[in-house]
């Protein structure tokens, strides 16, 4: 039987939760960086996961 679609978490997806630590350091592992690098990006630019991508991308080629 197929997942029931009209059960939604209330998660949202597009967003990093800088709060909470596991999120932070998925994301500074998936693009190579420190924690605090991270913690920094998420204080500059929020918390809107493809802005966030984009900024990674940036200061992981440096």
């Amino acid at each position: 039987m197929a997942d029931d679609t009209t059960k939604r978490d209330f998660r949202d997806r597009g967003r990093v939760s800088g709060d909470e630590e596991y999120e932070v350091a998925h994301f500074a592992r998936k693009f190579h960086l420190t924690i605090p690098e991270a913690r920094d990006l998420i204080k500059k630019h929020g918390n809107d996961r493809a802005t966030l991508e984009r900024e990674a991308r940036a200061v992981a080629s440096r």
